[in-house]
């Protein structure tokens, strides 16, 4: 889990909450992104602006490609941030995304598209993901993309053996949810204890992880008006898990 926050990230700039106040560093939130790695192959699920930080305090060295669960800033602003891979590997780096959010990376990066290209700008390489068809990059188990609901956008989760990420989500249509069997892990988002027209609450989130057989929950893309990680841990007592930045998830 390299990052476990909202599109504020936490603590929100100028904020006084007891969250965003809060010494423990459970409950600083980088925006949300994961690293997949069997050791040999290491694929990035999504790239905010808090991108480099990320990679840096997890020393990683090596990325393959990065499959891109939607379009809005806070999951694919940190494209450019991937140069020095590209420079190390001298080839465009590849990007996994669904035919519409390959448009917004093409107007929102276009220098990288460019017919005269600028000396030192990334270089990408876009793949299509379409939901149900798996992706094999490199030495890992294929990565399925999954259709999840956004509020009224229609976005990407993954699951990838025995592991499911999903992320800003607020509904799962009924063949995702048939796809979600037999997990081990089950990572979605749960944004605060208030309704949202968009993402899960807590209490929405609570009800989804009791309707799959997951061995483990874990929420993310908590904001800071959710309980403090120690608080909402508690809380939960075992029906999920609060992520964090930095958790680790061994298949």
């Amino acid at each position: 889990m390299l990052g476990t926050g909202t599109s504020q990230g936490v603590p929100v700039i100028g904020c006084r909450c007891g969250v965003c106040l809060s010494p423990d560093p459970r409950d600083k939130r980088f925006r949300c992104a994961g690293l997949l790695s069997d050791g040999l192959t290491s694929v990035l699920i999504d790239c905010g602006p808090d991108v480099r930080q990320q990679l840096l305090r997890a020393g990683t060295t090596q990325l393959d490609a990065v499959v891109i669960t939607h379009e809005h800033n806070d999951h694919i602003i940190g494209l450019d941030d991937l140069r020095p891979f590209i420079f190390r590997q001298r080839k465009p780096f590849l990007v996994y995304a669904e035919p519409r959010v390959q448009r917004e990376i093409r107007e929102r990066f276009a220098y990288a598209f460019a017919e005269q290209h600028y000396p030192g700008a990334p270089e990408f390489e876009l793949r299509d993901l379409t939901p149900g068809e798996a992706v094999t990059v490199g030495t890992l188990p294929p990565i399925t993309p999954l259709r999840v609901m956004h509020g009224p956008l229609p976005i990407l989760g993954f699951r990838v053996s025995a592991l499911a990420y999903l992320t800003d989500v607020k509904t799962v249509p009924p063949d995702t949810l048939a796809a979600l069997e037999d997990l081990d892990h089950l990572v979605t988002s749960a944004l605060h204890d208030h309704g949202h027209h968009s993402h899960m609450s807590i209490e929405e989130a609570t009800a989804f992880a009791k309707t799959t057989d997951a061995g483990r929950t874990h929420f993310i893309h908590m904001s800071h008006l959710a309980p403090r990680h120690r608080d909402l841990e508690a809380r939960l007592a075992g029906v999920a898990h609060v992520a964090y930045d930095g958790l680790v998830l061994r298949g």
